[in-house]
Parts: structure tokens; C-alpha cells; sequence
């Protein structure tokens, strides 16, 4: 789940394709789900007492979100329970923020307060991140959903992490279209990065996989939480014709649009049943506490950190809540439970076949200057998202998706 544009260089880019022909949907093939690429982690010598150890999360949103904060507060407070941990050895600076003033102070402050480990949450985290690793290298750092570690400066003891959520999104789109009577999907976006991209693509694909005559209407926000303006754009693509409403956005209030309009809701981050009890049925979501807890684990007994982490449904890392029975269609279950154990076992690739832009052109996957990395060419095409690096590459536009603004 936050960003900004980085310049990422072309070699790095060139990886993915390179997986996408050798890898699979697991990550096997390539690097590797657990532990992909860079430059070779690192933790403090001889580890850190248990009781002495201390661990800063920076939050980019408030704890009230019941959403994506929410969510990796989640993950950090459950990382506490499973090691044992006081409640006062988690330090959380909640709000900061993408301001980069912010993120550094909120990153030095939690420094000064002795962390040995910080967590930044937010892509949009990671130049801050690196700057204070190269300055604090006996701290690990660990970024969500960046890819700096990569980079071939980066220090040993800046790490990514992430969760294949773009499998739990497909499972979600198989129960959005099994559910659409208006086959129109709508989909309240962030922002138009290949982690947004990914995911309501693997999302529509999974719809498409039973529904062969459903399409989505998509919005982009340009922000990763305005509760106001997700709503609203919620509710404008109920009014476009939309009777089911997913999103990529930080808070629950495309649920309470679907649920004051009457259409449905795939959520994210939370359960958010309770929010939309009529409209919500699943919320795909990622497990942080199982990165956590490995890495907070991995200080304290002073063993290496893999420079990138990225696993998915057959860990749990990325995982769908459970099913709204009340409202979900006939048949969902089983249909989600026989994906993903094709998911799981290798059986199914997610970006596979001979997939087309709203041009009937190949669809083409690109880095940030617009060089063709990947290309679609056949119905045996596939492209192992995820295998080189935990941050997704998928970020083209394929048919059947409509980008309205």
C-alpha cells in the first residue's frame, strides 16, 4: 500500500521480465518470494536483548483510518504478542504523513529514542528512509512496498517488504463477478502506480475469469487517503452504472457509499462487513505481522534480513477475509477456494495470456520512461509479477478497464 515517481533503472526493471518468462506466480523460479534480490541484508552483531529491544514504526496515516494504518498497526502490535514483547518496546508515530521534513523527523525522532529497528510504511517513505540508514548503520530499516534496496547504493541495512496482494485481489474480483447484476465494475484508485495498477487489474481479471461480459470503470484520488473524496468518487461510479465498488484507498467510506446507494463492496486493508453490513462482502488484506515478526525476530537473535521480502496467499502474507454469507452470489465459495488453491500449488498464473489494451494492441508492461519491459504477444504470455522484487511492475491497461480520471 505512500509514493512518488521514482527514476528506477532500467536493468532493475529488466529483472521482472526476466522472471515473467522463468518465473511463477509464487515467486518460485526466480528469486524468490522470501528474500528477493539486492544487496545482501544485514542486523546488529550479536543481536539485541529481548527486553531491551525497541521498534519505531512510521505510520503514514492515523490509527482512526480502519484501513491501511490500521492494518500494519495491526501487524506490529500482533509481531508484539507473538515474541512476547511490552507494549511499550512498539514506539508508533502515527499521521506523518508523505511530506519529506516529515518523514525524516518522525524517522530521526524514533533514532533518538533508541530504536533498533524502524518500519516506514509508505513507498513515499523510502528517499528519507535510505538517507537516514546511510547515517544510522548499526539501526535495520525496513521499507513497505519500496524497492531502494535494490538500488546499487543501498546500504546493508535497508530492507523492503511487501505481500503479494495482487493474488488476494484476484480472489476478491471472482466474488465482485460472480455478484454484478449491471456487469459494470467500479474501482476508487489512489494513484496510477504499478502497485494500484496491478492490483485492480489481477482484481478485474479474477471478475472476468466467471463473468466473460463484465467491465470496470476506474478513478484515481491522487492521494492514498481522503475518506471525503472517496466517497464521493465511490458514489459517482454508482452512478455511472457501477454495482459493486472495490478500491485501492485507505479508509472505509466506499463502503458507506455502496451501502447508502445499494450496490455491493470489495474492500481492502480491513473487514469493513461491519462498516457496510449489506454492502461489503470481503476485503482482500495483508498479514504485516508475519514480515514483522520474522524481521524483529531476525534483530533480536542477530541473523541476516533478506534485502526484499515479498510472500502471498500460500504463507498467508496476503489473504481475503471472510465471506459476507448474507450477500455474496451462489457458488462464491467454492469458486474462491478452487483459484486459490490453483494460485497456491502454481497452477494459475494471474497476468497470463494474450492480454490487449483498449486498442486491441498487445498489452505491455513498461518501467518509468516508458521502455517496453514485457509484451503480451501470445496466449501463452505470462508475467510472474513479483518474483525479482516485492514491489509490483504490472502497470498496463488492458482491456475492459476504462480509466475515467
Amino acid at each position: 500500500m505512500k509514493k512518488i515517481l521514482a527514476i528506477v533503472m532500467v536493468a532493475l526493471l529488466m529483472l521482472a521480465m526476466i522472471a515473467a518468462c522463468n518465473g511463477d506466480d509464487n515467486g518460485n523460479g526466480g528469486n524468490g518470494g522470501n528474500g528477493n534480490g539486492g544487496n545482501g541484508g544485514d542486523t546488529p552483531s550479536g543481536g539485541v536483548a529481548k527486553d531491551d529491544i525497541k521498534i519505531g514504526v512510521v505510520h503514514i496515516g492515523p490509527l482512526a483510518d480502519q484501513g491501511y494504518t490500521f492494518n500494519h498497526d495491526l501487524g506490529a502490535r500482533t509481531m508484539i504478542s507473538n515474541l512476547g514483547l511490552r507494549e511499550n518496546q512498539y514506539i508508533p508515530k502515527f499521521d506523518v504523513g508523505v511530506d519529506p521534513a516529515n518523514v525524516t523527523a518522525a524517522i530521526n525522532e524514533l533514532v533518538q529514542e533508541g530504536c533498533h529497528i524502524i518500519f516506514a510504511t509508505s513507498f513515499s517513505h523510502g528517499f528519507q528512509m535510505i538517507e537516514v540508514a546511510r547515517e544510522q548503520p548499526d539501526i535495520v530499516f525496513a521499507h513497505a512496498t519500496g524497492d531502494l534496496a535494490h538500488s546499487g547504493d543501498a546500504p546493508p541495512n535497508l530492507h523492503n517488504y511487501f505481500a503479494k496482494i495482487h493474488q488476494a485481489r484476484y480472489l476478491a474480483g471472482i466474488a465482485a463477478g460472480l455478484r454484478t447484476e449491471t456487469n459494470v465494475l467500479g474501482y476508487v484508485a489512489a494513484h496510477p502506480f504499478a502497485e494500484v495498477i496491478s492490483g485492480f487489474t489481477a482484481f478485474y481479471l479474477g471478475a472476468l475469469s466467471v463473468n466473460p461480459d463484465v467491465t470496470m470503470e476506474v478513478i484515481y484520488i491522487n492521494s492514498w487517503g481522503d475518506p471525503p473524496l472517496e466517497q464521493q468518487v465511490a458514489t459517482r461510479l454508482i452512478e455511472l452504472g457501477a454495482d459493486v465498488i472495490a478500491q485501492h484507498s485507505d479508509s472505509a467510506t466506499p463502503a458507506l457509499a455502496a451501502q447508502e446507494h445499494g450496490a455491493w463492496h470489495v474492500g481492502y486493508n480491513n473487514d469493513m462487513r461491519e462498516a457496510a453490513p449489506d454492502a461489503s462482502m470481503l476485503s482482500p488484506r495483508i498479514d504485516w505481522s508475519i514480515y514483522m515478526t520474522f524481521a524483529v525476530k531476525s534483530v533480536i537473535d542477530g541473523t541476516k534480513i533478506p534485502p526484499d521480502w515479498g510472500e502471498g496467499l500460500s504463507s498467508g502474507a496476503a489473504f481475503i477475509t471472510g465471506l459476507n454469507d448474507a450477500i455474496v452470489a451462489p457458488g462464491t465459495d467454492a469458486a474462491i477456494e478452487a483459484a486459490r488453491n490453483d494460485i497456491i500449488n502454481n497452477n494459475m498464473m494471474i497476468f497470463k495470456g494474450h492480454l490487449k489494451d483498449k486498442d486491441g494492441n498487445n498489452a505491455k508492461i513498461t518501467d518509468f520512461d516508458g521502455n517496453v519491459i514485457f509484451e503480451f504477444t501470445d496466449d501463452n504470455s505470462f508475467f510472474a509479477e513479483s518474483s525479482t522484487k516485492s514491489a509490483p511492475s504490472f502497470n498496463a491497461i488492458i482491456a475492459g478497464i476504462n480509466i475515467i480520471s
